[in-house]
């Protein structure tokens, strides 16, 4: 990953790190499929590949004696490392889209890095962000702040990622990704997805965020988990989710946000929270914005 000399050395370490623990976790996929007998704090049945991959990621990173504190999506509370010499906050979701796993869809890991150790800033103060996707083929992409979003693919015979998209940007695409039960959707939200559809926009949903985002990333168009009639909050984890895939979007030219305001500026309250998201094309996500918040008249998205 020789692309990674040109950033800073700590965020080199981290996301080489991350490169090193999706070496690891690739080879268990065929082994750790099972449950446990154990939830994550949102009452989520764990496979045993949830818990593989919390304690490689976590162990791995707090071996890198880079990191003070970690929140991971598996753990109810911030995990601090007083033995650090270093100054980075990580944010964690381990096995994004496990429940995918039992059909062979691809699944991902999202980690979000601040050099302040604060994992609870906003996401405009974050420093670099990377994501894994576990598909045919297992790509990293990373974006750090003012360098852009790149793209790495493992290599299964040197068994190392090499470059594969440099400065991605994200096209203004006409593909839509829209998550939750449609009966659950408010009306607004519900005339704006009739409103893609009418303008030949193309459904593809695959219900694993790391999938669904990475198909946006190269074809552009819109990933969309709204408002809930019952769950106004929405489904998404604004630590592990929405923001580092939100920074990774806006260095990739596009744009992410919660219906009202960008995703990057909402203040964390705490580690569980959760946001409505939509990310994708710039215009696209902007032209939703205005559509949901009672602007744009038929035909204008």
């Amino acid at each position: 990953m020789e692309h990674l000399f040109n950033i800073d050395p700590d965020v080199r370490k981290l996301i080489l790190t991350v490169a090193n623990c999706a070496k690891e976790l690739n080879k268990h996929f065929v082994y750790a499929t099972g449950l446990c007998n154990s939830e994550n704090i949102y009452g989520e049945a764990q496979l045993e590949l949830d818990k593989f991959a919390d304690n490689l990621f976590t162990e791995s990173l707090e071996k890198t004696n880079l990191v003070r504190n970690i929140a991971s999506e598996e753990q109810g509370s911030i995990k601090e490392i007083l033995r650090s010499e270093g100054s980075w906050g990580v944010t964690l979701d381990p096995l994004d889209g496990s429940s995918c796993v039992k059909t062979n869809l691809a699944v991902g890991t999202i980690v979000g890095m601040f050099n302040e150790g604060n994992v609870l800033e906003k996401g405009n103060r974050m420093d670099a962000a990377c994501f894994v996707l576990y598909g045919p083929l297992t790509t990293l992409t990373y974006a750090y702040k003012g360098f852009g979003a790149h793209e790495f693919v493992l290599d299964p015979i040197k068994n190392d990622f090499i470059l594969r998209r440099e400065s991605i940007e994200i096209p203004e695409g006409k593909i839509y990704s829209p998550g939750g039960l449609p009966s659950e959707w408010t009306d607004r939200h519900t005339l704006y997805v009739k409103e893609l559809e009418r303008q030949g926009f193309k459904l593809r949903y695959s219900g694993s965020l790391t999938a669904d985002f990475n198909q946006i990333l190269c074809y552009g168009g819109i990933f969309m988990y709204p408002s809930l009639r019952e769950k106004p909050e929405g489904k998404l984890r604004l630590l592990f989710e929405a923001n580092p895939l939100a920074f990774i979007t806006k260095e990739a030219k596009g744009y992410a946000s919660n219906g009202n305001k960008p995703i990057l500026d909402i203040r964390p309250e705490k580690i569980s929270q959760r946001v409505p998201l939509y990310i994708g094309s710039r215009n696209v996500v902007k032209a939703a914005e205005e559509f949901l918040n009672g602007g744009l008249e038929h035909g204008k998205i």
